[in-house]
Formats: C-alpha cells, sequence, structure tokens
C-alpha cells in the first residue's frame, strides 16, 4: 500500500482559474489572457509585459517557425520588426497581429519553395559540379534576396540528394546507378513536401498552441501550455496507461499505419489488427464512419481513443490490398516498458539486482489508488531480497523526471529518515521535505546509474543518496542540470470553436530544489563519485543549453546525517581505478574527441567524390569504435521467476519479460557497477556512520 507524503509544507498553492460558462463562443483573446495570468500569478519568476518581454517574444517566435533561416528573407523581417515592441500590447489585448503575420508570410514561402525544390531535382544532378554547402548550428543570416532564398534551398537540396545517393550505394550496389539516383531525388522531393504539408495541416487551434507554448517557454523551457490533446499524451507519459486499442501508430504518406501492437492490449486480444494496416476509416459503434486519409495524426488517434468497454470500428487496407471492417472493445492499455522492472546478474561469486526506472510516473487522477513508482520500485526491492541478492543497482539513465512525491518517497526506501529536498518558493521562503517514513526498506550496498538525460526527480533522488554517502553514484560526466519543479495548472473557462474540448492546462514552474547540502542541481547536475566516458562528453547537453534557463544559485545545508563507511569509500576508489585502467573506455574518450572535431567541421563538399572521401574517413572512425565492442563480464543475467511465473504460457509476455536486458550483457557501465558492489559488499568492516550535522543519527547502534 502506498504511504503518502504531503507536500504541504513545501509546494505553493495553486490559484485554479475558474471561469463559469459552458457556452461556446468564437473568440480567441480569453486564451492569451488567462495564460499570461497564470503564468505571471504563478511562476516562480514572472515576467512583466514590456517592451522587453515583447522582444522576447519577437525573437522566441521567428526562432521556432524558422531558427534555420530557412524560409524568411530580409525583406519579410523588416516587415516583422515593426511589431518589435508591440507584442506585449497585442497578448493584453488578446490579438495575434504579429504572429498571424509570420504564419501566413511562412505559408507563402512553402507554396514558392516547393516547386522551386520540385523542378530542382526533376533531372539527374551534376555530380562532379564542386559545391560546397555550410551546415552551422544556428545560421546567422537571413537571405539578402528570394533569388539567395532560392540558392539556399537548391543547395540543400543538392546536400540531402547526395548524401541519399552515397548511402544507396553503399548499402544497395546490386541495382544500377540511374535507380538509386532517381530514387535519391525522389525521396528528397517527398521529404520536402511531406514536410511542407505537417506545417500546412495545423489548424487554428494548433497554430494558437503553438503562439501559447513560445509564449510560456520565455518564462523557463519547462513552462509549457498543454491543449487537452497535448494534456491526453502527457497524462499517458506520467501514469504509463491509456484507454484505447492498444496500438502504435504514424502517419505514412498521408495514411494512418499501424506500426505496432502492444501485447496484452484490445487490439492483440481481437487479433485482427496487425502491423502494416493501413487505417482507412474509424466509426465509434454503429455511427457513420470518419474517413482519416489525410487526417493529421493527433486527430486521428483522438477518434481512435476512448472509454474502457466502448467500441470503436476501424476500416483498414492490408498490406495484400483487402479492405476489412475490424470492431475492438477498448480496454487499459498498460505500457509495460513505461514502468520499473528487474532482473538478477551474477558478478564473480556474488548476486546483484538491477532495477531499471524509465521515468517518475504516478497517477495523480487515481488520488492514491494508482499505480506510481515509488510503490512500484518498493516492490521490486521485495522480491530481490527475497532472492537474497548482496547489492541492488538502480539505473536512472534516460529518466527525465517526473513525480517530485515519489522521487522523494523512493528516497525514503534508502535512507532511515531526515531530509531529502529543499525547495524555495518566489518569495524565497525556504522549507524541506522529509522523509517521514522511519523504515529502511533497503540498506545493503546500493548503485546509482545516471547520464546526461537523468533529470529533475532523477537529480533528485541521485543527489540525497550521494549527499547521505548512501549510494555510489556512477555514470557520466553530471547529469542534465533541471533544478526546478512544475505543477499542471488547468485553463478553466468557456469552450471556443477552436477548443472545443476547452483551453486545456499550462504546466507552471512553482519552486527550485535544491540539495541537502545547499548545493542546487539547476545548470550543473549531479556529479557522479565515479565518471565514466560518454562518447558525446564533448557535445555541449543539458539544462546551461536551452534558453531561457533559471540561474544557479546556493542556499545553506540541511541538517542531516550521513552513512559513509570505509567499505563505501573503497568501493568508490576501486570503482574510479577500474575506470582509469579499462581499455575500451580509452576507445570511449578517443572516439568522444573525434565527434568533438568532426562537429567543428561544418563544410560538406557536394561532388559526390569528394562527399564520399569525407563520409568514409567518419564512417572509418565510427566502425573502428563499434568493432572494439565490450564483452561484458557479467554474463550471467536472467529474469525473476516471479516474473516469469505470472506469465506462464503466455510466449510473447514471456519474450517481453526476457529480452529487454539483454543490452545489458555489453554494458561496461554495469560492470563498474558490479565491481563496486562487490567491493563494498565484501570488505570486512561494519557500517559506521558518519556525523555531518547536529541531528541525532537515525541509523545509530545499526
Amino acid at each position: 500500500m502506498r504511504k503518502w507524503i504531503s507536500l504541504s509544507s513545501i509546494a505553493a498553492t495553486i490559484v485554479v482559474l475558474s471561469f463559469c460558462s459552458n457556452k461556446p463562443f468564437n473568440g480567441e483573446e480569453p486564451l492569451l489572457k488567462r495564460l499570461v495570468y497564470t503564468l505571471n500569478s504563478q511562476h516562480y519568476q514572472p515576467r512583466k509585459m514590456d517592451d522587453k518581454f515583447s522582444l522576447l517574444m519577437y525573437q522566441n517566435v521567428l526562432d521556432r517557425v524558422d531558427g534555420d533561416k530557412q524560409f524568411f528573407t530580409v525583406q519579410d523581417i523588416k516587415r516583422f520588426e515593426v511589431y518589435k515592441t508591440s507584442i506585449d500590447d497585442q497578448i493584453s489585448a488578446g490579438r495575434f497581429d504579429f504572429f498571424d503575420t509570420v504564419w501566413s508570410v511562412m505559408m507563402k514561402r512553402l507554396d514558392q519553395i516547393e516547386p522551386w525544390v520540385v523542378a530542382d531535382l526533376a533531372k539527374p544532378l551534376n555530380y562532379q559540379e564542386k559545391i560546397s554547402y555550410e551546415v552551422k548550428e544556428k545560421e546567422e543570416n537571413w537571405s539578402k534576396t528570394d533569388a539567395e532564398l532560392k540558392e539556399k534551398w537548391s543547395k540543400w537540396s543538392r546536400f540531402q540528394t547526395v548524401d541519399r545517393l552515397y548511402r544507396k550505394m553503399e548499402n544497395d550496389s546490386a541495382k544500377s546507378y540511374d535507380t538509386l539516383e532517381l530514387k535519391s531525388r525522389s525521396e528528397t522531393v517527398k521529404l520536402v513536401q511531406d514536410w511542407f504539408k505537417r506545417w500546412r495541416k495545423m489548424d487554428r487551434a494548433d497554430q494558437l498552441s503553438f503562439y501559447g507554448n513560445t509564449l510560456a517557454e520565455i518564462y523557463d523551457p519547462h513552462t509549457n501550455y498543454f491543449p487537452p490533446a497535448d494534456k491526453d499524451n502527457f497524462d499517458i507519459s506520467m501514469t504509463g496507461k491509456l484507454e484505447g486499442i492498444g496500438a502504435t501508430l504514424s502517419e505514412r504518406d498521408g495514411y494512418i499505419k499501424v506500426e505496432r501492437i502492444v501485447p496484452g492490449s484490445a487490439s492483440y486480444k481481437q487479433g485482427d489488427l496487425k502491423a502494416g494496416d493501413l487505417i482507412l476509416k474509424v466509426a465509434q459503434s454503429d455511427e457513420e464512419a470518419v474517413d482519416v486519409v489525410d487526417m493529421k495524426l493527433d486527430d486521428a488517434i483522438q477518434l481512435i481513443r476512448g472509454k474502457k468497454g466502448t467500441v470503436v470500428k476501424l476500416t483498414v487496407k492490408k498490406p495484400d490490398g483487402q479492405i476489412k471492417i475490424i470492431p475492438i472493445i477498448r480496454d487499459v492499455v498498460v505500457i509495460e516498458e513505461s514502468y520499473a522492472r528487474s532482473f538478477v546478474f551474477e558478478y564473480q561469486s556474488k548476486k546483484f539486482g538491477m532495477i531499471q526506472l524509465p521515468s517518475f510516473y504516478a497517477d495523480f487522477a487515481a488520488r492514491g489508488r494508482g499505480r506510481n513508482c515509488a510503490g512500484d520500485v518498493h516492490n521490486e526491492i521485495e522480491k530481490l531480497k527475497k532472492l537474497n541478492v548482496d547489492g541492488i543497482v538502480l539505473d536512472l539513465r534516460n529518466n527525465g523526471g517526473g513525480s517530485l512525491a515519489d522521487a522523494i518517497e523512493m528516497s525514503g526506501l534508502f535512507v532511515k529518515n531526515g531530509p531529502v529536498v529543499q525547495v524555495k518558493d518566489p518569495q524565497g521562503r525556504i522549507q524541506q521535505a522529509e522523509d517521514p517514513d522511519p523504515n529502511q526498506q533497503y540498506k545493503g550496498p546500493l548503485v546509482v546509474l545516471t547520464n546526461t538525460y537523468s533529470a529533475s526527480a532523477s537529480e533528485i533522488l541521485a543527489a540525497a543518496l550521494q549527499d547521505y554517502k548512501r549510494a555510489v553514484i556512477i555514470g557520466s560526466k553530471s547529469t542534465f542540470g533541471k533544478g526546478t519543479v512544475q505543477t499542471m495548472v488547468p485553463l478553466r473557462g468557456e469552450k471556443t470553436e477552436v477548443f472545443p474540448r476547452g483551453f486545456g492546462e499550462v504546466k507552471v514552474t512553482i519552486q527550485k530544489f535544491y540539495r541537502i547540502n545547499g548545493g542546487t542541481t539547476q545548470l550543473h547536475g549531479v556529479i557522479p563519485d565515479v565518471i565514466v566516458p560518454d562518447p558525446y562528453d564533448l557535445v555541449e547537453r543539458g539544462e546551461k543549453e536551452l534558453d531561457f534557463h533559471l540561474d544557479f544559485d546556493q542556499i545553506p545545508a540541511a541538517k542531516y546525517d550521513n552513512y559513509e563507511t570505509q567499505r563505501y569509500k573503497l568501493a568508490a576508489a576501486v570503482g574510479k581505478q577500474l575506470v582509469s585502467k579499462e581499455p575500451y573506455f580509452k576507445a570511449v574518450e578517443k572516439r568522444s574527441k573525434e565527434i568533438g572535431e568532426s562537429r567543428k567541421s561544418t563544410t560538406y563538399k557536394l561532388d559526390l567524390a569528394s562527399y564520399k572521401e569525407q563520409q568514409e574517413l567518419l564512417k572509418k572512425q565510427d566502425k573502428a569504435f563499434r568493432d572494439n565492442k565490450y564483452v561484458g563480464k557479467s554474463d550471467t543475467l536472467y529474469a525473476l521467476p516471479v516474473d516469469l511465473s505470472e506469465v506462464s504460457g503466455d510466449s510473447t509476455k514471456t519474450t517481453q519479460r526476457t529480452a529487454w536486458f539483454k543490452g545489458y550483457k555489453s554494458d561496461a557501465t554495469l560492470d563498474v557497477a558490479a565491481e563496486v558492489l562487490y567491493q563494498w559488499c565484501t570488505y570486512g568492516e561494519k557500517p559506521v556512520v558518519k556525523k555531518a550535522g547536529s541531528k541525532a543519527n537515525p541509523s545509530k547502534g545499526k
């Protein structure tokens, strides 16, 4: 049973806007007004609506619409510049003059550019012509004239086509050069047409959502506007479940294509819908079917999703051309890959458990009755303890965060009690969130794996366990660096023709969080105790690379006791030595330097011979690294018997329970973790608690 942690002492009171009218109307202006009111009344760092804000909006809209400066010309920009200092006034009045002007010009540019590309690629290119193309992280200059813009697109389409032709000649050499060349040009044309089609499909609701998000992110990168459909997707990502048919869909050439059937889902049980099918029409029970060909993917998905127990009828075209109507009774779809799961691995004479946590999920709408990650990790630990594992690894790599409450509760599984995280509100008040549960579920050796994409709640948990000296953190040079707390605030109000389901919600940054040692993960992240090289170490990533991020600062440390022992210190030291001596990590460092150097080279030669020479060098470097495959020392990996017993007789689910962890066999970081755990659990000293604060030691005598 879940033990709820009260966050009333650390969370700002959320004032929900409520406008009581159910009558639809056409006006769009309330969206902007309510969005701005919500942001400035709730955000950690409100912004003043003035000319400075207007300039930020001006630049951000242009960056989001044409950040690569591929569409607009200097003349277009001059037309936009008249709005530079009046956008704040437009927002206050609920008007979209600047945005609508930008959008209108963008649509005209699409109509102008597409024929250029089609005409350029209507006949074979001269692949001996000496032309260079510059690929920059951020383009500096707008095209001065339409002719210059046309030349830019000509080089871009040539670059795309040369790259496709080179790769086809490498991978499909059995076909003739003429066939491959024609296909390369055709694919580039299709790329552009599909790209432009997605722009043109954006209806007024999409446009307003786009503009609302452009406004929201000026407050900080994690403040976002969610119209109803996007909020649905956010809820799915947080809960790991949805009500629907259980199929992964994509948009291909105007069709909604079935990419994957989720095992155990409604579609899986019904049996007729298969990967590769094209969905032509969607009907609700006995209602008239709606044609979804050329419909936006999001709109089609909204038609297909629905409440558990209701019927949806899909008219599909099978790969052999057969047209079939498939009725499916919707059900709750559980996305197992999004939940905590574990396996066991052996290293030397010891047996260790690995818990993989993809995100800090929680079902907030279930009010304590739904599934949450802290409860699931608790259950995985219990299963591993029954197998008498000698240590546990918690894998938070690529875990972007989620529920703050679960990060706090999960920390309490590994420490007896005490503060876990500190938070500061917009008024500068600092409060602590503590683990109120005196029980320490797991007391044994513990390693936490992180990387650059471990963020937010992952950083809270990793930082707390590091400050308590309760776990050895192993990972790339730092975590993401997101030290802010968000909450969802509904924009309640009238339903409009543009937003028939209402305005949606805003995810607003309301607090900054800090480590119990007084530091913050904002921008700096969590620096692991044992740093392992990463091929992308020289590529700048993380919070500091995002626009409009909040600043780094520090607060006083909380009072807490740590669990540092000689065995803990020795284990971390051995991990560092292992990384420094391991030949594979030397190869990773070499590859990192190569990638760093390749990113400095922004010029590509577009004659086929020179392009091939450039690519062959890059491919040679990549192949040398990939050929140097790491051979894992922990080669005995297996699923938990209790997990296999749950799916006995279902071969598909059995495969699911055993296939997901096979990649760990060649994971060099896992072997570092294994050696750290091995040293920790074989060192002969009894744990001795070392004081780090003035509070009585919660583990004294244990």
